[in-house]
């Protein structure tokens, strides 16, 4: 037997609910003899009578009955599906995949979640924890549609990147410790021992790159990828760390002094996503990540 056909499907179920094929023509807006032929083609293809007419009603037979419970379902089904579907296509539903490093999803991406939830409730992005490079090989791929990559980033065919971000490094120090500088240079940072980032990572580089200015290669007494971790051990006394401070980000724990560097550092981020058309949901979400840009 082939496929049985929605629109035909709807008509029945029409004619059980409103008891006569000429209300049903008039609830579906369509004329009476092609609600005739639609229950003349389902009775074809189902092989047996599905309405029954006596005395001017129209009523399911035990076959139609039947069919006409699963019809239904299924036309709930096709419902729910095209009102998906149509919110994907708005914007206002969808799935989007989102890599990014841990230092962005510490305090940047929760914030600008928290705003998707409040104007986009039917958006759901799943994260991943990634380092810029594996976000970009995951982005060119086709396993992420958004990702927050440290910047620069050599040209790639099908990827687009744009500035995000640029937040200064600042040096976290224990407040115990005495006679701290104003300004913290790596003469002075190099001396103390230090919690850094692991090799692996973009602000791993940039750290590196300071102590250079002045001829100097840090020794770290611990390397992490996670700047909370990273933050309590300075509270407790550890060591100092460099760390990336966004200006909305809270006041750190008061067993920690945040000190401008001399010289300056900056830690600048990128937004990176396929080229070419973009689902409306993603598009909602560098939409949105866009209002937390800062030059």
């Amino acid at each position: 037997m082939r496929e049985l056909s929605l629109d035909r499907l709807r008509t029945l179920v029409a004619i059980a609910d409103l008891g006569s094929f000429a209300a049903a023509a008039r609830a579906l807006n369509l004329a009476p003899p092609t609600v005739s032929l639609h229950v003349a083609e389902l009775e074809e293809r189902i092989g047996a009578p599905l309405l029954l007419r006596q005395r001017g009603q129209v009523r399911p037979s035990g076959i139609g009955e039947t069919l006409i419970v699963r019809a239904r379902r299924l036309l709930v089904d096709v419902d729910q599906a095209l009102d998906e579907v149509r919110g994907q296509v708005l914007g206002r539903t969808g799935r989007v995949r989102l890599g990014a490093s841990t230092g962005a999803i510490a305090h940047l991406l929760p914030q600008a979640l928290e705003q998707l939830g409040c104007e986009q409730p039917g958006i759901d992005v799943q994260v991943a924890v990634l380092t810029s490079q594996e976000t970009l090989a995951r982005l060119a791929s086709g396993r992420l549609d958004i990702g927050l990559v440290a910047l620069p980033q050599p040209a790639a065919d099908g990827l687009q990147v744009e500035p995000w971000r640029r937040d200064p490094v600042m040096a976290f120090v224990p407040a115990a410790w005495k006679k701290t500088p104003a300004r913290i240079t790596p003469a002075w940072l190099v001396e103390r021992p230090l919690i850094l980032n692991d090799a692996s990572t973009r602000l791993s580089r940039l750290t590196a790159e300071w102590f250079a200015t002045a001829a100097l290669r840090p020794t770290a007494r611990i390397e992490l990828n996670y700047n909370d971790a990273i933050k309590s051990l300075v509270a407790a006394g550890y060591g100092a760390a460099l760390l990336p401070h966004e200006s909305t980000a809270a006041p750190p724990d008061p067993r920690i002094r945040m000190l401008p560097l001399r010289p300056a550092l900056w830690r600048p981020l990128g937004l990176a996503w396929r080229s070419g058309a973009l689902e409306p949901a993603t598009e909602v979400v560098l939409e949105v990540l866009r209002g937390f840009r800062q030059g």
